[in-house]
């Protein structure tokens, strides 16, 4: 009985494949993965664009915060970018890449009279490096421009919108500006890290969380171009130097000088009395006193403009050996 089976099956085969060979229409509209020849998978990324600093200085007039609300515009500094893309499916996505990012904040540009009145200011240059997975809501189609099915002829190349997430690693560095030149922060001390009493040193080296939401447009067969929006949740509070409270300003100077004290503590002393100054306005930062928030964590974000240029297939016509 099995051995009949096996024989029917034998012979019904082949004339299914005959079958499904013959009601084959000439001419099939294709994508990237449908067909070897137009098999591109593997793309260059470039980007450019505008970053801005989600964090304790500057921002909106209210208290500070690592959301989109407390953007400030003015403060907006250059982006760029440069990585690989691997797409192993119709509608996910690999990427690799090196991220630059220049984000200042200054306390001067809020209104918010605490902030206002700290007078804090900085500039970080970041540099980062993450990978990420993509998942894409549309699929890249190649067909014929005007969508007549079978038709042979010139080649329409589709828009995509995609969500990213990944994980990356970046280096910082918080300056500020002394005497009309831009000095480093972090050994500086400004909260007393690493002096009798204080925190420990900080490291400019730290983890994010890369997310957010892209488009892309192919021009032809080779290029493309697009637009990025990501946001870095990061695990550090000191990409602009501020996270918790005043260091005793006297020792801070005794212990690092006149400018690392300076740059604590340049509060404007012109709290209103109705905020906690005195009758004439004015009170002085006291040790211990908040300078920041450690709760929230800072966070950066940018807007790329994105090129792609498709690697294109190459298949192998002799071995390897």
């Amino acid at each position: 009985m099995r051995k009949k089976i096996l024989l029917s099956l034998l012979l019904i085969i082949p004339l299914l494949a005959s079958a499904q060979y013959r009601g084959k229409p000439k001419y099939k509209r294709s994508n990237s993965f449908s067909s070897s020849r137009n098999k591109i998978r593997k793309e260059y990324v470039f980007a450019i664009g505008a970053a801005n600093f989600l964090g304790e200085l500057g921002g909106a007039n209210r208290i500070g915060t690592n959301f989109v609300r407390d953007l400030e515009f003015s403060m907006t500094r250059p982006s760029a970018a440069i990585g690989i893309r691997y797409k192993f499916a119709k509608r996910f996505a690999v990427k690799g890449g090196f991220y630059y990012q220049l984000v200042s904040g200054a306390d001067r540009l809020t209104k918010e009279p605490y902030r206002n009145n700290r007078n804090l200011s900085f500039r970080s240059h970041i540099f980062e490096v993450s990978a990420q997975a993509e998942f894409y809501l549309t699929k890249e189609q190649q067909g014929h421009r005007y969508k007549i099915k079978n038709a042979k002829g010139m080649k329409n190349y589709d828009y995509q919108a995609y969500l990213f997430v990944g994980i990356g690693g970046f280096y910082f560095n918080p300056q500020a500006m002394y005497k009309g030149h831009y000095v480093n922060l972090q050994p500086l001390s400004t909260e007393g890290q690493g002096l009798p009493g204080g925190k420990k040193k900080y490291s400019r080296i730290s983890i994010c969380i890369p997310y957010g939401i892209g488009a892309k447009y192919n021009l032809n067969k080779d290029w493309a171009i697009g637009l990025e929006i990501g946001v870095r949740k990061t695990f550090t509070d000191y990409i602009d130097d501020v996270s918790s409270v005043y260091y005793d300003n006297a020792a801070l100077r005794a212990a690092k000088g006149d400018m690392a004290a300076d740059l604590a503590d340049p509060s404007l002393l012109n709290y209103p009395a109705e905020l906690g100054g005195n009758a004439t306005g004015a009170v002085q930062s006291a040790t211990g006193e908040q300078r920041g928030d450690p709760k929230d964590k800072d966070a950066y974000m940018f807007i790329n403009i994105t090129a792609s240029y498709k690697i294109p297939y190459k298949r192998r016509t002799r071995s390897k050996f």
